[in-house]
């Protein structure tokens, strides 16, 4: 007996139910150039709120779009951005202006972490971990899994890499920020540093990011960290979950 329904190539995947499919392309065209939400849909001909869900719809897949494994020395080294709820209706807080500060000095639970985990292939790694200073914990549940068992792990001093790496016997190197030590030998974090400032300059285009959205964010710029020439077609590919084109690109 048929069950009356019908199925297409976009069937299942965030782009189901998206009208206007002879845009897409064009829509793409503007995500690969880094266009703000106003500019991509006058570009492409569809209002401000459409072009806001077709963002996110277009970057959910690309966003995991992670590496398997990380091999050989792999730095790791988080940062930290200000919790935003930019566009709720339903702020728990007082709202700020752009750009505001914390009401706290130093890492509280009104920033969240963002974790970033690079080989020296240059595989990279993201996770949003949640609010506050890292944890041994997040770093188990997002970081293990993509460590391969050749890797060794290059971190600052703070106490939750080391609780880590001994929990779950991940060779593991500590550089000594707080005393002057940026390089010893061939142990620094210094590519995940220059990523953080990569991503906080590149990101400031937006003019501000909901925290909620922040990981399809991450994803948007890793891709293009990874591969800088990627067509529409690619990308409307891997917004199907067609992830093995990317390889060898």
């Amino acid at each position: 007996m048929s069950c009356k329904r019908t199925f297409n190539a976009v069937t299942g995947t965030p782009l189901a139910r998206l009208r206007h499919r002879d845009k897409w392309l064009s829509y793409l065209k503007a995500i690969r150039e880094y266009l703000t939400v106003r500019k991509a849909g006058t570009l492409v001909g569809i209002n401000r709120k459409t072009s806001f869900r077709w963002r996110h719809r277009f970057l959910t897949l690309i966003a995991s779009d992670r590496p398997d494994s990380l091999h050989g020395i792999t730095e790791a080294d988080e940062t930290y951005l200000l919790e935003s709820h930019k566009g709720s209706c339903h702020l728990v807080r007082k709202p700020r202006k752009r750009g505001g500060k914390a009401s706290r000095r130093g890492i509280s639970r009104e920033q969240v972490c963002i974790l970033i985990a690079r080989d020296r292939a240059g595989c990279t790694v993201d996770f949003v971990t949640g609010l506050g200073p890292v944890r041994a914990a997040s770093l188990k549940s997002n970081l293990k899994p993509v460590l391969d068992i050749d890797a060794l792990l290059v971190s600052d001093g703070h106490i939750a890499y080391k609780t880590f790496c001994q929990a779950e016997n991940i060779s593991h190197e500590v550089i000594n920020l707080s005393k002057g030590e940026r390089v010893r030998g061939a142990f620094h974090i210094q590519n995940a540093n220059a990523y953080h400032s990569r991503f906080k300059v590149w990101l400031k285009r937006f003019y501000g990011v909901a925290t909620k959205y922040l990981s399809n964010y991450l994803g948007w710029r890793r891709l293009f960290e990874q591969h800088t020439k990627i067509s529409p077609e690619f990308l409307l590919g891997i917004a199907l979950g067609q992830f093995q084109q990317l390889k060898g690109t």
